[in-house]
């Protein structure tokens, strides 16, 4: 029993390692497309920042993907909006055991939730995309 509750902790650090990234971690894992961005935008994506003229590869390595993204149509036509959060996907996980009439058992579980919800508390930015570059950039601050 030991060695599953063991098993199951170590698959859950994995998770949770493979899913915290930084700029510089997504750098390292994409350099042929760093390496041909411009300076001043190869260090604006370093210091994990966007702004508009990008386009969602720079984005993509800046700020990693969104949390949930949605498509808004206006009189100037139609954009997709990359919404990011402060927080990241949560996970949680138990195990329990128990017996019944002489049998006896295991069990365990994994939760993921990745706060997708429509109006998220825990926003901080929109970035907007009009034919393939950012058009805007939304910073939210203090949401009452």
């Amino acid at each position: 029993m030991k060695r599953h509750l063991l098993s199951g902790l170590v698959v859950c650090a994995s998770l949770l390692a493979g899913c915290a990234t930084t700029p510089q971690s997504r750098i390292e894992q994409n350099r042929a497309i760093f390496d041909q961005f411009p300076a001043e935008v190869q260090a604006k994506v370093r210091a994990g920042q966007v702004e508009v003229g990008f386009t969602e590869p720079m984005v993509r390595l800046a700020l990693g993907n969104p949390a949930r993204t949605f498509t808004r149509s206006t009189a100037e036509g139609n954009s997709v909006v990359w919404v990011y959060t402060k927080s990241s996907p949560s996970f949680s996980f138990g195990f329990g055991v128990g017996s019944y009439g002489g049998h006896s058992g295991v069990s365990g579980g994994v939760g993921i939730t990745t706060g997708s919800s429509r109006y998220d508390p825990d926003e901080v930015m929109r970035v907007e995309f009009r034919e393939g570059a950012v058009a805007g950039v939304e910073h939210v601050s203090n949401r009452n």
